[in-house]
């Protein structure tokens, strides 16, 4: 079986977003480079930060067409995350409402990629 490890967002600056990533998820870099910042979350995925003045970053094309999402249950841990984010001056692209899945809301790192907080499937 085939399982995904890593997710990789290509950013402006990786020291930036690894400085935003680490407050957001309070955790330390597992591997810090000036062309790629890498987290473990310890549960078998990690995020890398790659640069995209990084001589090896080979995608082509612009936009942030994905999103993150961290799964919270219930929907006081989902309005206090984003009451906390937002007290810190994150990026709130839509703020939280009731989907037909849940409590949700959308925030956004430095690049513009989206960070869905949602409820875990039911």
């Amino acid at each position: 079986m085939i399982s995904p490890g890593l997710l990789i967002l290509y950013v402006e600056d990786p020291a930036r977003s690894s400085h935003f990533y680490r407050k957001l998820l309070d955790r330390t870099p597992v591997f810090v480079s000036p062309g790629y910042v890498g987290f473990d979350f310890g549960n078998g995925l990690g995020l890398g930060l790659w640069s995209t003045t990084s001589t090896e970053f080979v995608s082509g094309g612009t936009g942030n067409r994905s999103e993150i999402a961290i799964v919270l249950d219930g929907d006081n841990a989902i309005d206090a995350i984003h009451d906390k984010w937002k007290a810190e001056g994150v990026e709130i692209e839509q703020s939280p409402f009731d989907a037909v899945f849940g409590r949700t809301f959308v925030a956004r790192d430095p690049d513009g990629h989206r960070i869905r907080i949602c409820p875990p499937d039911k």
